[in-house]
């Protein structure tokens, strides 16, 4: 199958990848969309644990006040660079955490937090592992890790904060 340029431009739509890398993907996946966002994805990820060690010193803290002003979240997400913080996906991905915070109260950043006694669901108490609220379909650690994967530099949650009234 002949990968065409609109082919290319819709697969880049769709994922956010290059444009080369959308085109080998396409290629690979002798243009079938699904297969190469799939192939694309699976190379975020790569990319994504080859960055992790990667230091984050550089980034922004984003606050969400609910409609209402009775609930509040805070978080510190971090970067390797300035740059890359002041990027309106960077800061988009901020205030979606703010209002994930917000809106599913977690306890803890990830797994390696919850006491070993704890009866409690990751998947409820833990930011990382909590479904988006906008996209069930996918988690936290998905969300960051694809940012990661599209901008190149390392991305980490530091740390976060709710506020309720009456609490």
């Amino acid at each position: 199958m002949q990968i065409t340029t609109e082919l290319i431009r819709t697969l880049r739509e769709r994922s956010g990848g290059g444009i080369m890398d959308c085109k080998r993907a396409l290629e690979q996946a002798n243009g079938n969309l699904e297969k190469a966002e799939d192939l694309l994805r699976e190379k975020g990820i790569a990319i994504a644990e080859k960055k992790a060690s990667r230091t984050t010193n550089q980034g922004l803290v984003e606050s969400y006040i609910h409609s209402g002003g009775r609930i509040g979240a805070m978080v510190e997400l971090n970067c390797e660079t300035d740059f890359v913080s002041r990027t309106p996906e960077f800061k988009t991905l901020a205030h979606n955490l703010a209002m994930q915070v917000a809106a599913m109260n977690p306890k803890y950043l990830d797994r390696s937090q919850v006491p070993a006694e704890s009866e409690e669901n990751p998947e409820q108490v833990c930011l990382l592992q909590q479904p988006f609220i906008r996209d069930p379909g996918k988690n936290i650690h998905d969300l960051v890790t694809e940012l990661t994967a599209k901008i190149g530099e390392n991305i980490r949650v530091k740390r976060f904060s709710r506020f309720e009234l009456g609490e």
